[in-house]
């Protein structure tokens, strides 16, 4: 049964060594998505399963302990999937061993999920990636999320994506008036852990506002049925013209 769920925005940028220089930008975020962390934590669960968007490659399950790269970023920075997932450049994690079916490499939301684990020293439960294909019908998203809550007694998620990236006129998708609708509506969503509205997003208008999280939200969705949860919006912005909501639920 999911017990918990955190939602982060995934952009490598998130990532200090990769934004350089607009490093502080987003520092805000980074605390916000620490503080989700933290209440993952505290539910205690029994699996914590990472899930975010990701191309053809990086779809389906990934072992705990699977390896992530930002270096098609610029930056010589490997993370580890995983508790307790220090990163090194070398791209091993201290103290650990290779796992397993842990050769296939992270999509770059996994990673950047990984980074963020890794942060907060994450030991608390086995984790396990799931990417998950932007195509992907909503049906079909909230029957893995129901699959997914019933893997162990409690079951945490850490759902990765960002909103709309069609908020200004610089953003990656150029500015379209309904974006900032379509964010708004997904923040009240999230931060009030609002299942049905979730599940009812339509995956045409996310397309086409290039919202990477419609798939990994409505997984949530599925999960999150039944559980009884309570949400919390931590934070909620549009840097760079990209919609990044942080929430958490409890």
């Amino acid at each position: 049964m999911l017990v918990a769920a955190a939602v982060c925005p995934c952009p490598p940028l998130l990532v200090p060594d990769v934004a350089a220089g607009a490093a502080p930008e987003l520092d805000a975020a980074r605390a916000a998505c620490t503080d989700a962390l933290g209440v993952l934590a505290a539910a205690r669960p029994d699996r914590l399963v990472v899930v975010g968007p990701a191309e053809q490659s990086g779809r389906g399950p990934h072992s705990e302990g699977a390896r992530g790269t930002f270096r098609g970023f610029g930056v010589d920075l490997d993370v580890r999937l995983g508790r307790n997932g220090a990163r090194t450049p070398e791209g091993s994690a201290a103290g650990s061993e290779p796992v397993e079916g842990a050769d296939r490499p992270l999509p770059p939301s996994l990673a950047v999920a990984a980074w963020l684990l890794g942060r907060t020293d994450w030991s608390d439960a086995p984790v396990e990636g799931l990417g998950v294909g932007e195509p992907l019908a909503a049906e079909r998203c909230i029957q893995s999320g129901r699959e997914i809550a019933t893997r162990a007694e409690r079951v945490a998620l850490l759902v990765m994506g960002d909103a709309s990236a069609c908020r200004t006129l610089k953003a990656p998708g150029y500015l379209d008036d309904r974006a900032a609708g379509f964010d708004a509506a997904v923040a009240q969503a999230l931060g009030a852990a609002d299942v049905a509205a979730l599940q009812a997003l339509d995956a045409e208008l996310a397309y086409e506002l290039k919202a990477s999280g419609r798939a990994p939200w409505q997984v949530l969705a599925g999960a999150g049925e039944g559980a009884g949860l309570a949400g919390a919006l931590l934070y909620e912005d549009a840097p760079y013209g990209v919609g990044y909501v942080v929430a958490a639920w409890s």
